[in-house]
């Protein structure tokens, strides 16, 4: 889904078609608090569910310029909170998934769990 993302805001699409999942809905919610995406929709594509991100700009620029996955499923990374660092001064956001549901690596260490780490976003 994240490449999905990075590849439509380089060409400069709009929107970006992904298929529906729990996980997915609650990782574009948490994008779209930090301002990496517009807004998030259920639609229903040939009898599917999907969802439709809208991409977020400024000054013609994507706001999604690159993804690092983390965590894969041949190798899990787990934080503690202590462990949970920030990148490049905040520039650079990390997704985890913790017990308390996708945060981002401010809120995670905010709510004081460690968890997954799922990827980081600049």
């Amino acid at each position: 889904m994240m490449n999905m993302i990075k590849n439509a805001s380089r060409v400069g699409h709009e929107f970006v078609v992904v298929p529906h999942s729990k996980i997915k809905l609650s990782i574009a919610e948490c994008l779209v608090k930090e301002g990496y995406l517009k807004a998030v929709s259920k639609k229903t594509k040939k009898g599917f569910p999907t969802l439709e991100l809208a991409l977020s700009y400024t000054d013609g620029t994507p706001k999604v310029s690159g993804v690092d996955r983390i965590s894969k499923s041949s190798c899990r990374v787990y934080k503690g909170v202590k462990e949970i660092k920030t990148s490049r001064g905040g520039y650079v956001l990390t997704i985890l998934s913790t017990p308390k549901g996708i945060l981002t690596d401010k809120q995670a260490r905010k709510e004081m769990v460690g968890g997954e780490v799922l990827f980081k976003v600049w």
